[in-house]
């Protein structure tokens, strides 16, 4: 039976492991230079959006219905006007305008960096706006302080950090501390991949990172660290009856080929999905579908070929691979 099993493996993790944690630093590398290069230039690795750092909402009252497209080309205008990364939604309404007794059907807001008095930003979206819906009123103007940014960055971290916490006291009582401390590499090494691609972005097309962002990481944590576990899973098991009769590297080998099509077909129909929706969804969230897609192909990669790597070269040094993990 020992033989059966290994001899269906596709790929070898074990004989090649060096080779995929050089790949996986290789990987990992120019990301990483993105951060440090934003922490120097910027002081902060990731160019942060309007939800951490402030800024001013300006809401218009309109009496036309806004589809995707008029939301996609009014986007554009406003870019177009100078105005950087204007972050719009639409609010349906039904109210009477007291000044001109008009029916208002939405309310578009539009938000983006502070407006000072001594500019003519406001007055250049204002004009953007009545180009295409000329009665269009101005509602309101009003003004996000930085202190709720901080408050917003800090529970956002405040999410992370619990939500890996929990996931080490689980894994160590699910398998063992060296498991967990395999899958929380994993999961740092998922994290600071998509963070790297993002900051490159930010660099080179001032890609911002929001609220959504933070959604996404959480998003893709819970999906690596499923992956991974389905390989624990089975490496615990085959270990339970092929310990005497295969090595721990063999035994690894044969759990990941085990499990190897279930991942890819998990994460191809996966990212089936998120690809409809990147190239057929809303402007506002293709920031949002990209890190889940960038974060689905690393998160794949690292259960097979680094959180595994780094079980087996561990359990290689102990003297004997124990049955009961």
């Amino acid at each position: 039976m020992a033989n059966e099993i290994t001899s269906r493996n596709i790929i070898n993790i074990v004989k090649y492991k060096f080779v995929w944690l050089c790949v996986t630093a290789i990987l990992l590398l120019p990301g990483v230079l993105g951060l440090i290069y934003g922490g120097i230039k910027n002081h902060s690795p990731l160019k942060v959006g309007i939800d951490y750092t402030g800024g001013t909402i300006l809401q218009y009252g309109v009496q036309e219905d806004i589809s995707n497209t008029g939301l996609a080309s009014l986007r554009s205008s406003l870019e177009k006007a100078g105005i950087e990364n204007p972050v719009i939604q639409i609010i349906h309404a039904n109210a009477e305008s007291k000044d001109n007794n008009t029916n208002i059907k939405n309310i578009v807001s539009i938000r983006t960096k502070f407006i000072s008095e001594d500019t003519d930003t406001e007055n250049k979206i204002t004009d953007v706006i009545m180009k295409s819906h000329p009665k269009a009123e101005l509602m309101s103007v009003s003004s996000v302080g930085p202190t709720l940014g901080n408050e917003l960055f800090k529970k956002s971290i405040m999410a992370l950090a619990i939500a890996i916490l929990g996931m080490v006291i689980y894994l160590t009582i699910r398998f063992k501390f060296t498991y967990a401390l395999a899958a929380i590499l994993g999961l740092v090494h998922d994290t600071l991949f998509v963070c790297g691609v993002f900051a490159l972005l930010g660099i080179f097309f001032g890609v911002e990172v929001d609220s959504l962002f933070i959604t996404a990481i959480l998003t893709l944590i819970g999906f690596s660290i499923n992956d991974t576990i389905v390989t624990f899973d089975r490496i615990r098991e085959n270990l339970r009856y092929y310990s005497k009769k295969m090595s721990f590297g063999e035994i690894v080998n044969a759990s990941v080929n085990q499990t190897l099509t279930r991942s890819i077909n998990t994460s191809f129909s996966t990212l089936i999905t998120l690809l409809a929706l990147y190239f057929f969804g809303g402007v506002t969230t293709k920031d949002f579908v990209l890190a889940m897609i960038v974060g689905v192909v690393v998160g794949t990669w690292s259960s097979i070929f680094f959180c595994t790597v780094l079980v087996s070269i561990w359990e290689d040094k102990t003297p004997k691979a124990k049955p009961a993990v």
